[in-house]
C-alpha cells in the first residue's frame, strides 16, 4: 500500500502523523511511504531521518494526497484540503466530525474511507488516550499561566505560599483528561475538586488521590456551587465521537470570581461550555463576563515533540493493520471497525450521525 503523510496546516500545529521509526515499520512490512518535505520539522524530525528510514520525499502536499492509498495525519483536514480527497482514499487521523458539518459533508461527497483515532475502541480509547493525557496535564499548565494578571486573570498562584490561600481548581469529568489534570493540579499544591456522574470512577479517584482532592457527583447544583468558588475550571467531558454536553452554563459566569479561568479541553467535540468558542494558539483566550476562556482546539500541538511520539506510539499498531490487510479485512477487528466514521459516502458512526442529525448506516451493510 502507498502510505502518505503531509505537513499539518492547522494554526500552530507542529505534530506529524508519522515519525521516522513509524516509516521504518511500514517499509519493513512492504509498504511505500511518501512524506511531504518538512512535514516532521516542527516535531524535531529532519527530512534526512525520513529518507534514512526509507521514505520518499515529495515537494508538495497535493502530490502526496494524489499518490497515496492511505493518508496518515494528526488533525482533521481543513477546507483547503477537501479538494484533494479522492474516492476510496483511506484517511487515518483525528476527525471530530460531531462538531464539523463541513468536513463531514466533504468526506461523504469525496467517498473517503475515514478512520478516526478518537473513536477506535480497544479496551478503552487507545488512540485518544495519549492526547487526553497531554491535554489534561497541559490544561493546568495553561490555566495557571492565564490566572496571571497580565493575561486577564485574577493574579493568583495555584499553590499559593505560606500564609496565602491556595487556588481552587474544579475539574468537570474524571476520565483520562480529568485524572491527568487532577494529577498536575494536586502536584502543584492547589485545592482540587473533581466531579463525575460515575460513582465508581469517583471512588477510584478518591483512592488514587485520597485527602488531596474533593470528589462530588456531577449535578447542576454541585457544579454551580463549585465553580462559584473556583479560580480555575477545567472542562474535560467526553462522549466518544459525539457532541459534548454543555455542563458549564453561561449563567454561572456572573457568579464566578472576576479573573477566574475556564479551560475547555472538550472544544474539539464542540466544547462543554455554553460560552465556549474555538480559539487558536495565536489568540488562545477571550474574556466573557469577567471569566477568561481558553478554548484552543489543538492543545497538544503546543508540545509537538512529546505529543507526536505519544500519539504515534498508539496509532502505529492500527495503521499497520489497515495497511497490511486492507481496510475491509482489517474491519474484522472490532477496534478498526469502530474507528470507521465514513465509508464511500455513508456515515457509519452513530454518535456522529446523531450529533449532526444525519442518516446512520451500519458499516457491515455497505462493506
Amino acid at each position: 500500500m502507498k502510505i502518505g503523510c503531509v505537513k499539518e496546516i492547522k494554526n500552530n500545529e507542529f505534530r506529524v502523523g508519522l515519525t521516522p521509526d513509524n516509516v521504518k515499520a511500514y517499509v519493513a512490512a512492504g509498504h511505500h511511504v511518501y512524506m511531504e518535505k518538512g512535514a516532521g520539522v516542527g516535531s524535531g524530525f529532519s527530512d534526512n531521518e525520513y529518507v534514512d528510514a526509507g521514505a520518499s520525499l515529495i515537494d508538495n502536499a497535493a502530490e502526496v494526497w494524489n499518490l497515496v492509498d492511505m493518508m496518515v495525519k494528526v488533525k482533521e483536514p481543513l477546507e483547503s484540503e477537501y479538494e484533494l480527497f479522492h474516492e476510496g482514499l483511506i484517511l487515518y487521523t483525528y476527525l471530530h466530525l460531531a462538531a464539523d458539518k463541513a468536513q463531514t459533508d466533504a468526506l461523504l461527497a469525496g467517498k473517503v474511507k475515514a478512520v478516526a483515532y478518537e473513536t477506535i475502541v480497544d479496551n478503552g480509547l487507545p488512540c485518544l488516550a495519549p492526547m487526553s493525557q497531554i491535554a489534561g496535564r497541559l490544561s493546568i499548565q495553561e490555566g495557571a499561566k492565564y490566572l496571571e494578571k497580565k493575561f486577564g486573570g485574577e493574579g493568583i498562584l495555584l499553590a499559593g505560599v505560606p500564609g496565602t490561600p491556595k487556588a481552587n481548581v474544579v475539574i468537570l469529568g474524571g476520565g483520562t483528561v480529568g485524572m491527568n489534570a487532577c494529577k498536575i493540579a494536586v502536584g502543584m499544591g492547589a485545592n482540587v475538586t473533581i466531579l463525575d456522574i460515575n460513582l465508581k470512577r469517583l471512588e477510584e479517584l478518591d483512592n488514587m488521590f485520597g485527602a488531596h482532592i474533593q470528589t462530588l457527583v456531577s449535578t447542576d447544583s454541585n457544579i454551580e456551587k463549585a465553580v462559584k468558588e473556583a479560580d480555575l475550571v477545567i472542562g474535560s467531558v467526553l462522549i466518544p465521537g459525539g457532541s459534548t454536553p454543555k455542563l458549564f452554563k453561561k449563567r454561572y459566569l456572573p457568579e464566578m470570581k472576576d479573573g477566574a479561568v475556564f479551560v475547555d479541553v472538550a472544544i474539539d467535540q464542540g466544547g462543554c461550555g455554553e460560552s465556549s468558542r474555538v480559539t487558536t494558539h495565536d489568540d488562545p483566550v477571550y474574556i466573557e463576563d469577567g471569566v477568561v476562556h481558553y478554548c484552543v482546539g489543538n492543545m497538544p500541538g503546543a508540545v509537538p515533540r512529546t505529543s507526536t511520539i505519544a500519539l504515534t506510539n498508539a496509532t502505529l499498531k492500527y495503521g499497520l493493520m489497515i495497511a497490511n490487510q486492507g481496510l475491509e479485512k482489517a474491519c474484522e477487528n472490532y477496534a478498526i471497525e469502530t474507528g470507521v466514521n465514513c465509508y464511500l459516502g455513508k456515515l457509519t458512526n452513530k454518535n456522529v450521525a446523531d450529533a449532526l442529525g444525519y442518516e446512520y448506516t451500519e458499516l457491515k451493510s455497505v462493506m
